[in-house]
Parts: structure tokens; sequence; C-alpha cells
């Protein structure tokens, strides 16, 4: 199977080949030797949610602190 670079370096994948791996968004690409493969990737919404935490530097900790300040915010208004 033919796929054709586009001037925007896009490529289209032919249907039934995309569809033979069932649905995905993203794929690895990889260089190996003189080919270029692409492999699906099923991301996990928790696998985005601890990348995105971790490319703004917050921990385990930092969350813990967080979800303490809430409840105990939370108690003091609902004393009020």
């Amino acid at each position: 199977m033919l796929a054709k670079l586009s001037s925007k370096n896009q490529i289209t994948l032919p249907k039934r080949l995309t569809q033979a791996f069932g649905p995905f968004e993203y794929l690895e690409v990889e260089a190996l030797g003189d080919r270029i493969v692409l492999t699906p990737v099923r991301l996990q919404k928790a696998d985005a949610i601890r990348t995105k935490l971790a490319q703004l530097g917050i921990n385990e900790e930092d969350v813990a602190g967080a979800v303490a300040w809430a409840r105990s915010s939370s108690n003091a208004r609902a004393s009020d």
C-alpha cells in the first residue's frame, strides 16, 4: 500500500489498514534503519493526566496536600 507525504509532512493512512488495528488517535513514530515504523498507541486518560502533572512538576505529595486543603476548606465552609 502507498501513502503520500504532503507538502506539510502529513500522510493519510489507508482506511482498511487503520481499521485492522482498531481505534487509536496517536502513533509512535520511530526510525529503524532505512524504515519509518508507525505503532498505534492507545493512551488511557489516567496516563494523560499523569503526563500533564509530570510536565507541571506536580508530585503525589502536592496532590495529597491539595486534597487535604480542599477537604479542610469545605469542612470549614460547611460549619459556617
